[in-house]
């Protein structure tokens, strides 16, 4: 079942680990076959050196009812249901603690756009979401990250398919995108941008927000209909 898609979910996740993304098992990727209505993820605790496309998990998007796999899904399952569900267009979701972007995370801190590496990336800041109540936590903590993740994207009025990527409070990064791969690659890419951050604001601790112009030039040449970074 879907086995193109789980060779896009197992390449993806075998490349967290020599990303610098990831250390011990601390991550996971998915991918959505959105005709089928169903995802595919990485299986929990299994160290990626042993991971085989055979281990990967096939959930019901509609239900989170495992359909194949012997072995447990991510234990983040119930947020990248909630991410799929909620943001049309998306097919790949990555989930990391990468070190810079935790950083953030657990400061508190949204990543602001300070320059053009970023502006490639993601058209403006990448928000905080808050952190979830003890209540929330108890109830449903991965489910009610998905939601609080949606809810943050709809209060700040943040398109979800320019902004592929998000910082939990207390918590780590969260990207997505069109396909497993290119979730992955929003996170190396946010990693890198949040690296980039950390030691412009040593350097410059009053640095502001790169100029709109400049922020829109760099996003839109690269994405929309009017895009003409790279090859046809």
């Amino acid at each position: 079942m879907l086995r193109a898609l789980k060779q896009q979910v197992l390449e993806a996740n075998l490349r967290l680990p020599s990303s610098g993304l990831v250390s011990l098992t601390w991550g996971n990727v998915s991918g959505l076959d959105s005709a089928a209505g169903l995802m595919v993820i990485k299986p929990s605790g299994v160290d990626y050196s042993d991971l085989r496309d055979d281990d990967l998990i096939v959930v019901e998007l509609a239900t989170g009812r495992q359909v194949e796999g012997k072995l447990r899904p991510s234990s983040d399952t119930p947020t990248h249901l909630v991410l799929y569900r909620a943001f049309a267009g998306i097919t790949g979701i990555c989930h990391t603690h990468s070190p810079s972007a935790t950083m953030f995370s657990q400061a508190g801190r949204p990543l602001p756009c300070y320059g053009t590496t970023h502006a490639d990336h993601f058209h403006g800041t990448v928000p905080l979401c808050r952190a979830l109540t003890a209540q929330e936590t108890a109830e449903d903590y991965e489910g009610h990250t998905g939601h609080a993740i949606v809810q943050t994207f709809r209060d700040q009025q943040i398109d979800p398919l320019h902004v592929p990527g998000v910082l939990q409070l207390h918590h780590a990064p969260f990207t997505w995108g069109t396909s497993p791969v290119d979730a992955l690659e929003n996170s190396i890419a946010l990693e890198m941008c949040a690296r980039i951050a950390l030691g412009s604001l040593q350097l410059n601790p009053s640095l502001a927000p790169i100029p709109a112009h400049i922020l829109d030039k760099h996003h839109h040449r690269k994405h929309g209909p009017g895009a003409y970074y790279g090859q046809k």
